[in-house]
């Protein structure tokens, strides 16, 4: 009704100034008419304009229901709007704009797919020839050996991110909810990055009792500690460090902190690292950072129903926390 008196609103001004220039009339060419005759007839042309209205608004209700809530449903059909011209014309080219929509959606998904499908086969083809290095390896002294196989392992863990990336996009139909025990994973995660660990000289202290398990996706919660496990690591100049991972309860929820003794975020940088791309001032020091880790762990604890956050100061470290939900996903 609102938006009905909005549309009709020009119409309603024109009638009041024509229903004052009519006495005005009568009275500059010196007619007199009685004052209840005026009355009448100004009466009588409003109940006919209500009329109007009433009419109108019958006519046009659909329409203007649709237009006063037009937030339906994404990629919902319109509904039909009335048999009068104008709901007709405007329910017609909904359907023509919902239906190239629905066209160019469809092209745009598919063609998504096949760049999904053509990311995943040429990651596990890339997969071969890292092998084949790697036996590679034993044949060569230990210098050159660790040389060659520290930068397999970025290869590694950038093919990696490059196809839990593209699995971003489908994330529904590859992932599986259950009950994880805490401990467990950080330490799997720990032993998967133990080369890394060992050649930076840097210690992990894990402080989590046994008892703690968690609602998550196993494969995806591997994945998120691996990447703030790394960037630990790779922020961190020295040897003799130590990156502590910690857990407690919180009511029903748990929350895990991973604290690294690196360089740290400067404050104007905190509230951009999760952003996609970013890496910052520090991360301009470090060449291996790409600005997609923390992107990516913010992006599963959000499909996953956990939260993630950060806190930080220059020279003094990091602690990256991710709190699980006590009931599985949100």
């Amino acid at each position: 009704m609102r938006l009905f008196l909005k549309d009709q609103r020009p119409l309603l001004l024109f009638y009041l100034l024509q229903m004052i220039l009519v006495p005005v009339l009568y009275y500059l060419s010196g007619e007199s008419r009685p004052l209840s005759i005026i009355l009448y007839g100004m009466a009588l042309s409003a109940a006919v304009l209500l009329v109007y209205l009433v009419y109108r608004y019958i006519q046009h209700h659909k329409l203007y229901s649709r237009l006063a809530q037009p937030a339906a449903a994404p990629g919902e059909l319109p509904a039909p709007l009335d048999d009068a011209p104008l709901p007709e014309a405007v329910g017609e080219l909904l359907q023509v704009t919902h239906r190239h929509y629905q066209e160019q959606l469809q092209s745009h998904i598919s063609r998504m797919d096949q760049h999904i499908i053509f990311i995943n086969r040429w990651v596990h083809q890339m997969k071969t020839p890292l092998s084949v290095i790697q036996l590679t390896l034993q044949e060569l002294d230990d210098e050159a050996a660790g040389s060659i196989q520290e930068e397999l392992e970025r290869l590694r863990k950038g093919l990696e991110m490059v196809i839990y990336t593209s699995r971003l996009e489908r994330f529904e139909d590859d992932f599986q909810v259950q009950s994880l025990p805490l401990r467990r994973i950080i330490s799997e995660a720990v032993a998967e990055n133990r080369r890394l660990f060992i050649r930076r000289g840097i210690k992990v202290d894990i402080r989590v009792d046994e008892s703690l398990t968690v609602y998550s996706d196993a494969k995806w919660l591997m994945f998120m500690l691996t990447q703030i496990l790394v960037n630990a690591v790779n922020y961190t100049s020295g040897s003799g460090k130590t990156v502590a991972v910690t857990a407690q309860a919180m009511g029903k929820d748990i929350q895990l902190d991973i604290t690294d003794q690196g360089i740290g975020i400067s404050s104007e940088d905190l509230k951009r690292v999760f952003n996609p791309y970013f890496t910052g001032e520090r991360g301009r020091q470090y060449h291996e950072s790409t600005g997609m880790g923390l992107y990516l762990v913010r992006e599963i604890c959000s499909r996953l129903g956990h939260k993630v956050g950060l806190e930080s100061k220059p020279g003094e470290g990091t602690t990256v926390r991710i709190i699980f939900n006590g009931t599985g996903l949100q």
